[in-house]
């Protein structure tokens, strides 16, 4: 039941909801924001799940070829807070209209599919980032940790424009200025930690200036990696099930008329 402001009490007493002002768009509007929390939402859980489930292959992998912890405990702590932080402003993000024209309910089987998928493709290039931070750049623990950290938070931070809708990210769905504030403020935050004296504080040492081309170039490979599958991913699977739409009531059937 629906019942205005200024009504006769008894009608606002056996009212569900009172609406403030006499027009439903207000009720269209609190319909909209429900869906755009969720699919917001839904954004989140799909990048936390992925990107803890994918750190912890690498880590796991690294643990048993290396002779050294591949991130020390205070370095861990350092990248998930600012993981947290450039994700703070994702409930403000633009929501892609698909997402908001029709009521939708949580998948838990789609989520979970999806952390299967991004998350192991996450580790692939972990793992090529420690090829490349051994085997071409011969680095020591200190300086080992600091280039997977530069990393890790370059890939689990930019990856959120891909995850954050199923179109092309900036040419056919942009992400709302905090969002981007957010995600660049984090990043350069992690820059700083690496090639500032702040490094010391959390163990890391110097990496090589080439090191960073290295870097860039398999954030970048990563990023066009999930895309594709991204766009292979939505064409079977879906994160939602649609809500169910009313029926249409039946036609009244019609008699024939009788002869006489």
């Amino acid at each position: 039941g629906i019942s205005v402001n200024n009504a006769v009490d008894v009608a606002k007493d056996t009212a569900d909801m009172i609406l403030l002002h006499k027009s439903l768009g207000e009720l269209i509007e609190g319909v909209v924001e429900g869906r755009r929390t969720f699919a917001n939402t839904l954004k989140y859980l799909m990048m936390a799940l992925s990107s803890n489930f994918g750190n912890m292959f690498s880590m796991a992998g690294a643990s048993l070829l290396l002779p050294f912890l591949p991130m020390l405990a205070p370095q861990i702590l350092l990248n998930n807070l600012l993981y947290d932080v450039s994700q703070i402003a994702l409930p403000t993000d633009n929501v892609d209209e698909s997402s908001i024209k029709r009521p939708h309910r949580l998948s838990i089987s789609g989520i979970r599919k999806f952390m299967f998928v991004f998350g192991p493709l996450s580790s692939i290039f972990d793992f090529v980032t420690f090829w490349v931070l051994i085997n071409v750049f011969h680095l020591q623990a200190a300086s080992f940790q600091a280039g997977w950290f530069l990393e890790s938070m370059l890939t689990q931070t930019l990856v959120v424009y891909i995850i954050r809708t199923r179109k092309v990210p900036f040419l056919q769905s942009t992400p709302s200025k905090s969002l981007i504030a957010s995600t660049l403020f984090a990043i350069g935050m992690s820059v700083l930690f690496v090639v500032t004296p702040l490094a010391t504080f959390f163990r890391f040492d110097s990496i090589p200036a080439d090191s960073f081309i290295w870097i860039t170039v398999i954030v970048a490979v990563y990023l066009a990696f999930a895309q594709i599958v991204k766009t292979i991913f939505y064409k079977h699977i879906s994160l939602w099930r649609a809500g169910e739409q009313p029926r249409t009531p039946a036609a009244p059937q019609t008699l024939p008329h009788s002869a006489n």
